[in-house]
């Protein structure tokens, strides 16, 4: 028995993430010198955009 192809789940459908997750964060800002392990908070960082490339 196949599916319907109104069930089937596209994995474009997902579309493009426009923030990047915690960790992601943290290594960008690590590598913008902008973030300090030492001092910094890891918690309540801002948002950063996920760009190009």
């Amino acid at each position: 028995m196949s599916l319907d192809r109104s069930l089937k789940i596209s994995t474009t459908s997902a579309g493009k993430r426009s923030v990047l997750s915690r960790q992601e964060r943290i290594a960008k800002l690590v590598a913008d010198k902008k973030f300090d392990a030492k001092k910094d908070k890891v918690l309540g960082l801002a948002k950063t955009l996920a760009g190009k490339g």
